[in-house]
């Protein structure tokens, strides 16, 4: 298999870390590793799979002779330099929410539309974190019963704010449990006016609001999942919540089918269903919860049960890291899959 110049930008983030960890341990394919920053993060050593390399800024000629380059440096930073990537003869896969619904780039999770990396245009787009894990569950059973409706309420970890949330929530829990006042600047959104705790709290925010006072977090799971599913009737009602969590998001996710299909049915499919594990056995108290996902590659079912409000109506819980399956591991096999067929 040719072996490969990859390049990271982002490459001292929490994203930008973990792809590199999961280049490691799948053994990608690298001739020769480029990691770039921001000229703030220029400078810095990092140490990958044993060697150290030097963190460069970004620039046009950083970019000559990479052959695939992840993009996890924040929509701003994406824009800016994905056309120049390109140019200069790299597929970029972007992790944030550039290039998502653009028409011309297509939006890829491998087990669920695969085969779309061979329509790219130089730019792959990674989807948001909370729709990756909710169609890893929802794909399987949209292809095999149809769907009519979702509505999916999400328990997000702080970790989906960045590392400066995971320490305030770490202060806080300190201060909290010292009987001092909690100080909070980060959470909901960091530009926002206001600003509220996460220790022993939760948040029903997670990005800006936008119409019908749904967030803009929201809506990408509507958005992306419609795009993904090639759907774009699908009717999904999102809510999205902020918890005091570390790492790993959890979902309740209610499914209106178009055809009947049981609590049985369902385990049956999921259990087939690549990227996907079931577990659920409430007798045995057996269930999905974070800290047993955490720093797993595969999304977590369980909790499946009928709905009986509703004709053809389950309900599911799934829980996956959203750090790795949720962003760096779904671009990685992105990358895989297009080296596979030959797209890169």
């Amino acid at each position: 298999m040719k072996k490969l110049h990859v390049a990271i930008l982002g490459a001292t983030g929490m994203v930008g870390r973990e792809l590199l960890d999961i280049l490691v341990e799948r053994d990608f394919p690298i001739a020769k590793l480029t990691l770039m920053s921001s000229a703030r993060s220029a400078g810095n050593r990092v140490l990958v799979g044993g060697k150290e390399y030097a963190v460069q800024e970004a620039s046009p000629e950083a970019f000559q002779g990479v052959d695939v380059a992840f993009f996890a440096a924040g929509g701003q930073v994406s824009r800016q330099w994905a056309d120049i990537a390109v140019e200069a003869g790299a597929l970029v896969i972007d992790n944030t929410s550039a290039f998502r619904l653009r028409d011309d780039v297509p939006l890829v999770v491998p087990e669920v539309n695969g085969e779309e990396v061979r329509n790219h245009r130089g730019i792959i787009a990674n989807p948001n974190c909370s729709t990756i894990i909710m169609v890893l569950a929802l794909k399987p059973i949209f292809d095999r019963a149809g769907i009519k409706r979702v509505v999916v309420s999400t328990y997000q970890a702080v970790s989906g704010a960045g590392g400066k949330a995971m320490d305030e929530l770490r202060m806080q829990t300190e201060d909290y449990l010292a009987g001092r006042e909690m100080a909070a600047n980060i959470l909901p959104v960091a530009g926002a006016p206001r600003h509220y705790p996460i220790a022993f709290n939760l948040i029903p925010q997670i990005d800006e609001f936008a119409e019908d006072d749904y967030t803009k977090e929201e809506w990408k799971m509507v958005r992306e999942t419609q795009k993904l599913f090639k759907a774009p009737e699908l009717k999904i009602s999102p809510t999205t919540i902020r918890i005091p969590v570390m790492r790993c998001h959890s979902e309740s996710i209610n499914v209106e089918t178009e055809a009947p299909l049981s609590p049985e049915e369902c385990r049956e499919l999921l259990r087939g269903a690549p990227g996907v594990q079931v577990v659920d056995d409430p007798a045995a108290q057996e269930y999905p919860m974070p800290l047993w996902a955490t720093g797993k590659d595969a999304v977590y079912v369980g909790r499946i049960r009928r709905d009986p409000t509703v004709e053809n109506g389950l309900n599911l819980w799934v829980v996956g890291d959203q750090v790795r399956k949720g962003a760096a591991l779904n671009a990685v096999q992105i990358a895989e899959l297009a080296h596979k067929l030959g797209a890169i």
